[in-house]
């Protein structure tokens, strides 16, 4: 573990030895650690008086705020590899967890979600420590890191999936996350897009955005591991997001979304499971207002007919009804709450509340914005109190937001509403041109300005006629400088060496360099290049594209400097019709084992398909038969004189061995697969890097938790609780 998280764990226990009244010693399966009582007098009266839990329910419902949440986790990736790794887990782990013992107790198998769709979410009670004392447990562990990392499969809590599952995505769509880091509910918004594995380029996106650039970079890491060519993240304050343009027909157009994720800040009180910081915390109103800003600044990009959900892991009504209300109202019928309790069958949840009032922290209430003094009119506003006009009310079916409530399902607290756009905002019904900016403001006056990227990273678009001499992500368009000299080395000797299909859409490739050498190319989607070379002034783009080609000096001689690269694969394979070697089961668990295998290692038909083709780069795709993995495995590689190599990261190696059946962690106790003498060396090493690779990911996630909490303490005005997007450890 790193020097930083070692100093955070002895902060937090020279804080822990010093809360006498907010710990007991009581001791757990760790004897030694003491039990944080997580209590708060203000949070259970408010919370009793609003009568927002079911009569006879409240003892339960503070009950489950005191336990631990459980460990959720959800398959990621398309379809097909999400099936092979359901099978992977229900046979090679589930089973076995459920007739183990630890210390006389039995061990609680992971169940499934049973409101996500088709089992690819489950939850478990085990805690790290339960997890330590068996090697069964441990590798199960180790599994979870792994497959976290190569992006198979994430770490969320339950009630976090909720959101984009009310967004009914279809592949078409555009859409826009307004809060979205850490990234979590982004992962699902680019899955629901690559629905179709056959279709490369769908003809939706996801442009996902953080006020907070550090932020904005665990959003990247998260993004990437789908490897899609439909995402963008920027950094924008969502409150004032600017309007996007897009070429439409040859004549410039406003850019609006059909979907909308508006996961806004909040205070959090839903999240006092695993956040004891809320327990202090709680009545906290300084989100109120921003909320609303956020919510309204997203329905004026919402298109007609689209859907918004706002959604928040707080319980309360100021945070969740009392924004719909003043939303609902100054839409003037343009918006309306959806109707949602059938669409997610198994889901238990509360309607949402149509009363409510306010309490200070120093416990004095209020039911109606008259009673307010004028010393608190910054803090509490008009819009915090529920709707008078009782026909009013009704009209604004709030009913039809879902409370999820900790007790009932075993999760954390949420709030979620569904809205649909039958008509422009009244604001906006004659919607202003797009302003063409010749310069650097692409704010609104009354807007401040987000932090700014660091320039290492950020791509960014040249203006028409630029002549700068380093610009990031330069777009291969003719009238851009790049394009002449990619064209040589690349458009026409790649063309014929990977033999690419006559709809290669070669004007979707970006460089991150304007002169020299281009090291790696990436690719996006038709649309969002679109949207690149129309808003290049507007956006503060952090990163988009997937990488597709890596230079390779050795591959000049042989009419071609760049090689294919594993994580741009499933993008690019529809378009190459040569240097394909097509292998069996076998000949992966060679090349994913060994490092340099000899040529004489693939069989027959491998090894005369390598022969003919030469020393060039190539893919594998995967000759599937009865028994094997039942979905598609495209790999890319380097083929020498006498060896051959795979370029495939070291976790994405263990996920396709372990589809392939192969045990790729240190057998402890016997309970691995036995392996032959001639496989030995290669997953030898491969135990000891998966080993290694853990540890680096602990510390990894221990960084990041501190960046975020960093993050927080700066004051940003749109850090939000992470309910659910933050990743929990297993």
């Amino acid at each position: 573990m790193g020097k930083r998280s070692r100093q955070r764990q002895k902060n937090q226990n020279a804080g822990r030895d010093n809360r006498d009244t907010a710990v007991s010693k009581t001791p757990s399966w760790g004897a030694g650690y003491a039990d944080i009582i997580k209590e708060n007098k203000l949070f259970e009266n408010y919370y009793k008086e609003l009568g927002l839990v079911p009569e006879g329910e409240f003892e339960q419902f503070m009950e489950a705020m005191r336990e631990p949440l459980p460990a959720t986790i959800r398959i990621t990736g398309y379809k097909s590899h999400a099936k092979e790794i359901l099978h992977c887990l229900k046979e090679k782990y589930f089973k076995d967890i459920q007739e183990l013992e630890i210390d006389g107790q039995k061990i609680e198998a992971p169940q499934p979600l049973s409101w996500y769709p088709d089992e690819q979410a489950w939850h478990t009670n085990m805690s790290r420590k339960i997890i330590r004392k068996s090697p069964l447990l441990e590798k199960f562990h180790q599994f979870l890191v792994s497959e976290t990392e190569s992006g198979n499969i994430s770490r969320q809590e339950a009630v976090s999936m909720i959101p984009p599952l009310l967004l009914k995505i279809e592949p078409h769509h555009k859409i826009l996350d307004m809060c979205a880091a850490p990234g979590s509910k982004t992962a699902q918004l680019i899955e629901m897009l690559h629905a179709d594995m056959d279709v490369p380029f769908p003809e939706g996106f996801v442009i996902a955005n953080d006020v907070d650039n550090k932020r904005c970079y665990l959003l990247v890491h998260q993004a990437k591991r789908l490897n899609s060519p439909c995402i963008m993240v920027v950094n924008h304050d969502a409150s004032c997001i600017p309007t996007l343009e897009i070429n439409s027909n040859g004549k410039k157009d406003v850019l609006f979304y059909d979907r909308i994720l508006c996961d806004v800040p909040c205070s959090g009180d839903g999240t006092m499971r695993k956040n004891i910081d809320v327990v202090r915390s709680h009545l906290s109103y300084n989100t109120g207002m921003l909320q609303l800003r956020i919510a309204v600044r997203g329905v004026e990009q919402l298109a007609v007919g689209g859907r918004m959900v706002y959604s928040t892991c707080s319980l309360n009504p100021i945070e969740d009804e009392a924004v719909i209300a003043a939303l609902l109202e100054k839409s003037e019928g343009a918006l309306e709450l959806a109707d949602c309790s059938a669409d997610l069958p198994g889901l238990k949840w509360m309607p949402g509340v149509t009363s409510w009032k306010l309490m200070t922290k120093e416990g004095q209430w209020y039911t109606d914005w008259s009673e307010v003094p004028s010393s608190r009119h910054t803090q509490i506003r008009p819009t915090m109190f529920p709707q008078k006009d009782p026909e009013k009310l009704a009209s604004f079916h709030l009913e039809r937001c879902m409370r999820i409530l900790p007790h009932h399902q075993n999760t954390g607290g949420f709030f979620v509403a569904v809205l649909v756009k039958k008509a422009p905002m009244p604001w906006n019904k004659r919607y202003p041109k797009v302003l063409h900016l010749k310069h650097s403001h692409t704010m609104p006056p009354f807007c401040p300005p987000p932090h700014a990227p660091s320039p290492g990273d950020t791509p960014h678009l040249p203006p028409e006629g630029s002549t700068g001499k380093v610009e990031r992500n330069m777009m291969m368009t003719p009238s851009s400088p790049p394009y002449s000299n990619i064209n040589a080395c690349f458009l026409f000797s790649s063309r014929s060496f990977y033999d690419l299909s006559p709809d290669f859409p070669k004007l979707n490739v970006l460089t991150r360099t304007h002169e020299g050498k281009k090291r790696n190319l990436y690719m996006v989607s038709k649309e969002l290049r679109n949207v690149l070379l129309s808003n290049s002034e507007r956006m503060k783009v952090i990163n988009t594209g997937v990488k597709v080609w890596s230079r390779n000096s050795e591959g000049e001689e042989f009419g071609c400097a760049f090689r294919l690269a594993q994580e741009g694969i499933y993008t690019l394979q529809p378009y190459i019709r040569s240097r394909i070697i097509r292998v069996s089961v076998e000949d992966i668990k060679v090349l994913l084992t060994q490092e340099n295998p000899y040529l004489s290692k693939l069989e027959d038909e491998a090894h005369a398909q390598a022969q003919k083709i030469g020393t060039v780069k190539y893919r594998y795709a995967l000759q599937l038969n009865p028994g094997e993995p039942q979905c598609p495995i495209q790999l890319c590689g380097w083929r020498g004189k006498t060896s051959i190599r795979a370029f495939v990261p070291r976790n994405e190696r263990f996920h396709y061995l372990r589809m392939l059946g192969v045990e790729v962690f240190r057998d402890k106790q016997g309970l691995g697969q036995k392996r032959s003498d001639g496989e030995k060396d290669g997953k030898e090493e491969a135990e000891d890097a998966a080993e290694k690779d853990e540890e680096q990911e602990e510390e990894r996630a221990a960084d990041k938790e501190v960046d975020l909490e960093n993050g927080n303490e700066n004051g940003s005005s749109e850090s939000k609780t992470d309910c659910g997007d933050k990743e929990t450890s297993s």
